[in-house]
């Protein structure tokens, strides 16, 4: 198995498998995530699973402490120290493991079209559909959140069928409203917090996907299974 473990900073490190590659790297990045959080070390702050790669943010002060406790560690620097505890839990197989993906079912309910989803007509004729086909297309598929990034609580979705897909708008918008539903090459997502953009937007959810008062700021996570309710 190949790792290669690269500096993000002072504060994280990023691990890349290149056996993850492809469409469903996420599965395995989301599996080893799950992983170093069972872990449960006091120098891991987060675990942040992409596509092909998990980054470990971790406490300097603490790898510091420790550091200082054995002759063997003494010549080394937090993220030396950082990246030998990382090649330890890969050496010792929880890559390997046979767990799987703890998903949950969400259903989202959407507006589609009008104020809503001001590109829906320009996609779906882009997709040789009626606006009531693609609308009917996007809500029957079955999606997996692969990954959340971009912002906090942004989900990438993975599931869009190939006739829906549609290119970025050549002029990102100033600013797309919290809630939108968006398509974006193989992919549909939905923004949590307004924000400029350039995915062409085919709806809106009144799900709050991040909310920096709850105990989970974030709504969603990798592999939970998504549907659009249209309403």
């Amino acid at each position: 198995m190949t790792v290669q473990l690269t500096p993000l900073g002072d504060r994280a490190v990023v691990v890349q498998l290149e056996q993850a590659a492809g469409a469903d790297g996420w599965r395995q990045m989301a599996d080893f995530a799950w992983a170093l959080r069972q872990q449960a070390e006091g120098w891991i702050v987060d675990v942040v699973p992409a596509y092909e790669t998990v980054t470990v943010l971790y406490d300097p002060s603490v790898l510091w402490q420790e550091i200082g406790k054995g002759s063997e560690t003494q010549d080394l620097v937090p993220y030396e120290l950082a990246e030998r505890k990382l090649r330890g839990f890969i050496a010792r197989g929880i890559l390997d493991s046979d767990r799987e993906i703890q998903s949950r079912q969400i259903d989202i309910p959407t507006y589609y079209g009008g104020r809503y989803g001001p590109d829906l007509l320009e996609s779906a004729a882009r997709s040789d559909l009626t606006a009531d086909q693609f609308i009917e297309e996007h809500a029957k598929a079955d999606y997996t959140v692969a990954m959340i990034g971009f912002m906090p609580g942004f989900p990438y979705l993975s599931g869009l069928p190939q006739q829906l897909e549609q290119p970025r708008k050549s002029v990102p918008r100033a600013v797309v409203p919290a809630g939108s539903v968006g398509i974006a090459g193989k992919q549909t997502g939905i923004y949590p917090l307004a924000t400029p953009g350039g995915w062409q937007l085919i709806g809106y959810t009144p799900i709050v996907l991040f909310d920096k008062e709850r105990s989970e700021p974030v709504l969603l996570r990798a592999g939970d299974r998504i549907r659009f309710i249209p309403m």
